[in-house]
Formats: C-alpha cells, structure tokens, sequence
C-alpha cells in the first residue's frame, strides 16, 4: 500500500510540473498599484546636507519657517543639517484611509549624505495632481554607512518603513461588476488558451474567452461574488509555456540564461579572435584539445568550441569562452552578434 501511495505521489508530481497558477502568471486588469510622488525636505542632518548653492533648499526652509510666523531671507541661512528631498510611494489597489506605506527618499540637491536625517511633513500626490498620501518619520539607510574596503559611501537615498498614511482612496467597484478580464505578464497565445480551457473546465461552463495572446475576458457565474470568483480563478493551476530568455547586464558583466537554451552550429569572429563552434565532440588530434566537461572540448592551438549535439547550450559555449580566456564584455558581445545572426532563438534582453 504504502509502494501504491507514493507512486501515485510521483505521478501526480509528474502531471503538475508545468503547471502554475494562474494568479502568479496573469494581472487583474485594473487592479493595480499607483505610483505617488512629493517634495519635502529633510532635516536634523550633521553638516551633510545641502549647501548654499541648492538655492531651491534655501527657499523652501525659508517658506516652511514663515508658516509659523518666523520671516527670514533665503539668502540668510547657512545651515547645512537641510537637504532637499523628492519622496516616492506605491499606492496599491484597495489601500484605505489609514493605511501604511513604505516610502523612499531620495536627496535632489548636494547633500553629502542623508544619514540620520528626518522627513518633515510630506503630501504624496498622484498623476492626477490629488493628495493621497502623507509622509513623514525618521530615515533608514541600509549597507555601507562609512568606510569599508578604503571605500566611502554617501548615501543619499534612504527609506521609511510604514511612513506613509493614507488620506485618499483610488474607488474601484469590483463587487458589483459581472465581466473582467486578465492580463497576462508575457504574451504568449498557448497560454491563452490553456488558461480558457482550464477555467471553461473548472467552472464546467464557458465563463472565459481569450481575446488575444495577452487577455482573457472572464464572465462571473451567478451564483459567485466577483470576490469569490476572482480567489477560486486565480489560484487555478494552468500549464505554462515559459519563454527562453537570456539577460544581460552590461555595466556589471553578468549573463543569466536557461540550462538548456540552444544554440546552432556558429563561426564568429570578434576582434582579432575567431571562434568556430560547431557539433562534435571529436578533434582530429586529442592531444590539441581539451575536455572542460559537459561533452565540451576547446582547441589548445585555436580557438574552437566543439560539443554534441544535445550540449549545444549557451550555458556550455559561454563556459567554453570564459576557459579560452574571453573576458566577461567580449562574451557578451560575441553572444549579441550570435543571436544576430540567428544561431540563439532565445529572447535576449539587455538591461
């Protein structure tokens, strides 16, 4: 019995290894978070604030003080514990009255460092030039706040947990509404259909319909709340066609791709060096080459990266690059030409 269970165990693992839920994969078209923005200021800093060139600072703390009846020139103050700052939130979908939220800081102005500084009273608004939020409390630098490895940083963007409350609300009737439609992160028309199908099968009716390779148009049952259909929907295991990617970052170096992410059969030339990478493992001398491993072998006299056909991965050519010597920029340059010329089928995304 107990061979029985975990057999069934395992299959049931089989059948669900592609499978993702529908809330991680697909948006709620109009719920949403907001982005807030302000400008306020920062103060009880110990000299790293801003000097009297930021101008902008000088007046602003010359109009805060005239609030509470103390007149005074901008061009008479010389403090530097002041730092002009632009402050950011989220709003997200539903927040009410009273809430909190997360808020960064950020100095606009010549300030050395924000470092043990606290936001004064701050409104937040959004595109719509309205108050939702205000802001203020006591600043929190994360990392290096000094000197560490003969370095030295100056941070001049900070946070404020939970230093936000909600004054206004963004409406939005889900309750009474009867049609929605999802959103999903990346377009892809299988996965369309897979979530329509899944949802036509769950609810044993047809209550969705793809629209396109991104939008699913969903028909609430009568005897559901939109509430109550939306938690049953969202947590609904679909199969997920999930696109091959390869990021890179080139102003760190780095290069993120799948396992398994094929390329074909490529010469490429970089600079003065020309690399032949083609499939087969097998060099016409054994003692010219060498095995890395994988069922990838490199060319000791020249610069030729040979695999089998089933370790043809850009995991495997850019591992063979980096044993021949090619510094972090050159694969990165030499992996963009590739995809040029059509040898990587794979989505390349550069940040």
């Amino acid at each position: 019995m107990k061979v029985i269970k975990l057999l069934a165990l395992f299959l049931f693992t089989l059948g669900t290894l592609n499978a993702q839920r529908i809330g991680d994969i697909a948006n709620v078209i109009g719920v949403r978070e907001n982005q807030l923005i302000g400008y306020g200021l920062v103060v009880g800093l110990s000299g790293t604030g801003d000097g009297s060139s930021s101008e902008f600072t000088l007046r602003s703390l010359s109009n805060l003080l005239q609030t509470v009846n103390v007149k005074i020139d901008p061009n008479d103050i010389k403090s530097k514990n002041i730092a002009a700052v632009v402050v950011t939130a989220k709003l997200p979908a539903f927040a009410r009255q009273g809430d909190k939220l997360d808020v960064t800081v950020s100095s606009i102005g010549d300030s050395k460092s924000l470092q043990g500084g606290t936001l004064l009273l701050t409104p937040l608004k959004g595109v719509d030039g309205k108050i939702y939020s205000l802001a203020q409390g006591s600043l929190t630098i994360g990392g290096m706040n000094g000197k560490e490895k003969g370095q030295i940083n100056h941070p001049t963007s900070a946070n404020i947990f939970s230093g936000a409350l909600v004054e206004r609300e963004i409406e939005y009737d889900l309750h009474g509404q009867d049609f929605i439609n999802l959103s999903l992160k990346e377009s892809n028309f299988n996965t369309a259909i897979s979530i329509q199908n899944e949802l036509n099968r769950n609810f044993s009716k047809k209550i969705a319909v793809a629209t396109d390779s991104r939008t699913i148009k969903l028909m609430k049952p009568a005897d559901l709340s939109m509430v109550e259909f939306l938690a049953l929907t969202l947590d609904v295991n679909v199969k997920y066609e999930k696109e091959d990617k390869i990021v890179i970052d080139e102003r760190t170096g780095t290069i993120v791709s799948g396992v398994n992410i094929k390329i074909d059969p490529v010469v490429v030339t970089h600079g003065d060096i020309t690399i032949k990478i083609e499939a087969n493992p097998l060099f016409d001398d054994d003692n010219k080459s060498v095995d890395i491993g994988g069922d990838v072998k490199i060319a000791t006299n020249e610069n030729q990266i040979k695999l089998k056909n089933d370790s043809m991965t850009v995991a495997n050519v850019t591992r063979a690059l980096s044993k021949l010597g090619a510094k972090p920029k050159d694969i990165i340059s030499i992996l963009e030409n590739i995809k040029r010329a059509g040898a990587i089928t794979a989505k390349l995304e550069i940040i």
